[in-house]
């Protein structure tokens, strides 16, 4: 269970379930109706490392920033687990060297 500003959940599955899943459903499939929660599943968005980084650390829309309260690890395993599971099957697994990049680069004007 996560407490206060940051998730202390473990693994990608873990983290899809007790973060991503509220918004995204379980299935990864979205949802409508209070806000559009867009679907991960089979989502060609995803082969893009670099855009699913920058909408994880810096949110889009109605998506908050959640990645501000993960570790560089934490986003890395959700983000390649989303990556390679619900119909996706991109290659090249992220890694938290990745979403430390990702944070600089979003951190440099």
């Amino acid at each position: 269970m996560s407490r206060g500003w940051e998730f202390n959940e473990q693994g990608g599955a873990d983290l899809f379930q007790n973060v991503c899943a509220a918004c995204h459903q379980a299935n990864a499939k979205g949802a409508m109706g209070a806000g559009a929660y867009p679907p991960l599943a089979e989502n060609k968005n995803l082969a893009s490392t670099d855009f699913v980084l920058s909408v994880l650390l810096g949110g889009l829309r109605d998506m908050p920033p959640v990645g501000e309260m993960m570790s560089d690890a934490q986003v890395a395993d959700v983000v390649t687990y989303v990556r390679t599971h619900f119909g996706n099957a991109y290659a090249g697994a992220v890694s938290a060297a990745d979403v430390a990049a990702a944070r600089l680069r979003a951190s440099t004007p």
